[in-house]
């Protein structure tokens, strides 16, 4: 029966408006969703680099604070767009699959935005030494100094979300899963 549906469902011709622009809008979370839920993950991503900074004795306060703010940011602005993302995946299928997007969104847009963010931090550090704009040396300076700040990041800046941001994944995901149907 399960897969008589899922072929009618192949074969019947899309909608008028079945398509990605509606399926988006309907995918975005409420406003009020989309705030608490930014408050939150950006609070607990902030919170997870806090403990796992303090854990270490790392630095002065002002590079703690800086690197909390700059985890915090990054989560806040990775929530509504990673919900939107496992809800446009998940649209329509079961809580495993609804847990499996919401799981996969959240790691990757949180880590991608904080490190993006990282990365233009980074960058605006070095251009002080960087040739002319938009010159061939300034290009192969702006995308290696971008890369070599995703590397760093994915070397010294995903520990920080170990163990605390991931229990915070697991009870968004399973938050996710419980309000897909």
């Amino acid at each position: 029966m399960r897969t008589q549906r899922a072929l009618a469902r192949t074969e019947a011709p899309a909608a008028a408006g079945d398509g990605f622009w509606p399926r988006l809008r309907e995918a975005m979370p409420a406003r009020r969703t989309a705030l608490a839920g930014s408050l939150l993950w950006g609070a607990a991503m902030g919170a997870s680099a806090l403990a796992s900074l303090l854990f270490v004795h790392w630095e002065t306060l002002a590079l703690v604070r800086s690197v909390v703010v700059l985890f915090a940011v990054g989560g806040a602005l990775a929530f509504p767009l990673a919900c939107t993302i496992a809800r446009m995946v998940s649209r329509g299928r079961n809580r495993q699959t609804a847990f499996a997007a919401a799981l996969v969104s959240f790691t990757t847009v949180t880590i991608g935005l904080t490190a993006l963010i990282y990365a233009l931090q980074y960058r605006r550090y070095y251009a002080e030494w960087h040739a002319d704009p938009f010159t061939v040396t300034w290009t192969l300076q702006f995308v290696f100094t971008g890369l070599v700040a995703l590397y760093q990041f994915a070397v010294l800046g995903i520990r920080l979300y170990i163990p605390f941001g991931m229990a915070a994944l697991f009870a968004a995901a399973l938050w996710f899963a419980r309000r897909s149907r």
